[in-house]
């Protein structure tokens, strides 16, 4: 039986239709204009509310003349690559974006100030003045900043937006976040401004920034955040906010806020070819900044977790010797004896997915989330191997900062050697000859690379000769034919890339060859 619709009836249910799809289309509507409602019309009230706890530091150094035999040691502080085996490797196979921004090597990302010089007569010490921002974070007179603000200041003065000037004394400082914390005197309390959560902001979130550009005095500026968890290599523990706001000159150590008029990043580093604002800066994010500050505050010295892995990054080709779907985590290229990772029963080869309930999603998260997390306490790790996951209990120790100093020298002539060619490698047996000419430990074990085509792949990934082939295909090796063989296994077996293990330098990393 069919039921037909008088015309009547069809156009009511037509009707009917479309005043659903009006209604509904109101609804959108209405929702856009709220949203659109929520764009701020200025930022009058918020940054005349904020100002008064940003100021600015100024600071004057000393340098005397030095002696022409001297070296020239400009850097100051630590190394920011040598503070233990987890921080991992620049993967020197190349796998990983850890370029930041993209710009193609225009201009490298650095911290910024404003500095002026006082030309000395000759032999003269030389007087350095420089001008940076800061914030009031608690009424008593603790004002954080850059720690390149005040590093080597043999005088530090900060200054008020009503004129007032107060010298400062720096209550502790990490180079590897370049965080300072400093003190003023005061009688009476201090505006300062609150530290917020900077894991809450999202691209595309509205931020203001505070300052004192150019030494011309408090400074406003505002945009949106660009990207989050930037990698600008400026040390081990990037985790960078970028911002369009404009960001120049003397902005170092000045806040971020966000629209609640909480600090979400100190302003630290900046992309420029011409050293000026172009829209690409850098905050420090406060979830980097509170924990860093508290210790301070606390203590006056900071402590770092660590769990004694080496780890790098997961390439394309390594995932897929390693049978993974995607590139993320941490990958194990070596544990340090006696190491928390050791006793915990950490493998080489494990790939680290997550510590302490955070993701680990590429390699350079691991040393931040470890160094974050308390000493003494007990955490999960979960991780993958030989493509099954399993969760460890690993106990946290603290990461002591060691300095070393390795210095490698070119062979002046190779001894007469058997070789045999594999993948655009020279291989021979590890004799204590050798060892002592490659300066290879004797606590390596493997194959030695004597020499390395120009034109192979191998090359280009960074292989030098030196290194030590310590497995291939997750398999020890000791002769150049056992290398040979298990290359030959892999490729009967279809697979285009042999995973290798080296031994560069004293420590150890994996390299995926292609088979030819």
């Amino acid at each position: 039986m069919r039921v037909r619709l008088s015309g009547h009836a069809a156009r009511s249910g037509f009707l009917r239709a479309f005043l659903v799809l009006v209604i509904g289309a109101g609804l959108q509507i209405s929702a856009v204009s709220a949203e659109a409602n929520s764009i701020p019309t200025g930022f009058a009230d918020l940054a005349q509310k904020l100002s008064p706890a940003v100021v600015n530091i100024s600071t004057t150094q000393t340098i005397r003349e030095k002696d022409d035999a001297a070296p020239d040691d400009q850097q100051g502080g630590d190394d920011q690559q040598g503070d233990g085996d987890q921080q991992g490797d620049e993967d020197q196979q190349g796998g990983g974006d850890q370029g930041g921004d993209d710009q193609g090597g225009n201009a490298e990302p650095a911290p910024f100030g404003d500095q002026q010089d006082q030309a000395p007569g000759k032999g003269q010490p030389e007087k350095v003045q420089s001008l940076g921002s800061g914030f009031v974070i608690d009424p008593s007179g603790i004002i954080v900043t850059n720690n390149h603000v005040i590093d080597g200041a043999d005088k530090i003065d900060v200054t008020f937006t009503d004129g007032t000037t107060l010298p400062a004394k720096v209550r502790g400082r990490d180079e590897k976040t370049d965080i300072a914390v400093l003190q003023v005197q005061t009688k009476l309390p201090l505006p300062f401004v609150k530290l917020g959560d900077s894991n809450k902001m999202r691209v595309g979130d509205w931020v203001m920034a505070i300052g004192n550009p150019f030494g011309l005095g408090g400074s406003v500026t505002a945009g949106i955040v660009s990207a989050l968890n930037r990698d600008i290599h400026a040390g081990n523990y990037d985790d960078f906010i970028q911002t369009d706001a404009a960001i120049n000159r003397g902005n170092s150590g000045g806040p971020l806020f966000n629209l609640a008029g909480e600090v979400i990043g100190m302003n630290t580093a900046i992309i420029s070819p011409s050293g000026e604002s172009v829209g690409i800066g850098f905050a420090t994010p406060s979830s980097t900044i509170i924990p860093i500050t508290s210790q301070i505050i606390k203590s006056g010295s900071i402590k770092r977790g660590w769990i004694g892995v080496r780890i790098q990054t997961v390439t394309p080709e390594i995932a897929a010797t390693l049978g993974l779907t995607e590139t993320h985590g941490a990958l194990v290229a070596g544990v340090a004896p006696g190491a928390p990772a050791a006793a915990a029963g950490i493998e080489t080869g494990d790939l680290i997915t997550s510590f302490n309930g955070q993701k680990v999603r590429e390699m350079r998260d691991l040393p931040r989330i470890v160094a974050e997390t308390e000493v003494g306490k007990e955490v999960p790790i979960e991780l993958l191997r030989g493509g099954k996951a399993k969760t460890l209990t690993i106990k946290v120790a603290q990461l002591e900062d060691q300095k070393a100093a390795a210095k490698s020298t070119q062979p002046k002539k190779l001894p007469a050697i058997e070789k045999m060619q594999v993948l655009g490698l020279d291989l021979t047996v590890l004799t204590p000859e050798m060892r002592d000419h490659f300066k290879v430990g004797a606590d390596v074990t493997g194959v030695l690379i004597s020499d390395v085509s120009p034109s192979s792949t191998a090359a280009d990934k960074g292989i030098r000769p030196g290194d030590v082939i310590i497995e291939v295909a997750q398999v020890p090796v000791k002769t150049p034919k056992d290398v040979a063989a298990r290359v030959a296994a892999e490729k009967k077996a279809g697979r285009k890339s042999v995973l290798i293990r080296l031994s560069t330098g004293g420590g150890a990393s994996f390299v995926a060859l292609p088979i030819e």
